[in-house]
């Protein structure tokens, strides 16, 4: 396991190497929207009142869901999750793939699981090179802002109900 565990935080620390250096001058909201492939999740994070809160100090990691992520809901829910009447839900979705702290690629691939700033834990699984956060695949890391740490997902996560 720790094998598996080594080679993951490997292949992190060469994957964020070859990130751009200045986008730490920015914080979480700004390097996302710079990225360019989070439009969805910059726009949900406006309608849930959130983006002064992801500029604030931090620090906060962010497991953030590509627009392609969020294209893969069932059809009509990110507009329904958009609409005033459900910022509470969106909030909850929202919040849940934040956890509080830097957390980098090598200390994730070190967890089993992640509290999260809504409350609720987010299951961590490593196997070889491959990380998942829930059902959802990791596919870029460590992307830093001024405020926090990037990592991009490939789907979006939802909190368990209760």
């Amino acid at each position: 396991m720790r094998m598996k565990r080594a080679i993951a935080a490997t292949i992190f620390t060469l994957a964020a190497a070859a990130l751009p250096a200045h986008a730490a001058e920015k914080d979480i909201v700004d390097t996302a929207a710079a990225a360019g492939q989070f439009k969805t999740l910059a726009a949900a994070l406006d309608a849930a009142g959130l983006v002064a809160t992801l500029k604030g100090e931090g620090p906060f990691t962010v497991f953030a869901p590509t627009d392609e992520a969020f294209a893969q809901l069932p059809a009509g829910t990110v507009e329904e999750l958009l609409k005033p009447e459900n910022k509470e839900k969106l909030v909850a979705v929202l919040t849940y793939h934040v956890v509080p702290g830097k957390v980098m690629a090598a200390d994730v691939t070190k967890l089993d699981e992640a509290d999260t700033v809504n409350g609720k834990a987010i299951d961590v699984q490593v196997e070889g090179s491959a990380v998942k956060v829930n059902d959802a695949n990791v596919t870029a890391t460590d992307i830093a802002a001024s405020n926090g740490v990037i990592h991009v997902i490939d789907k979006v996560i939802m909190p368990p109900q209760g």
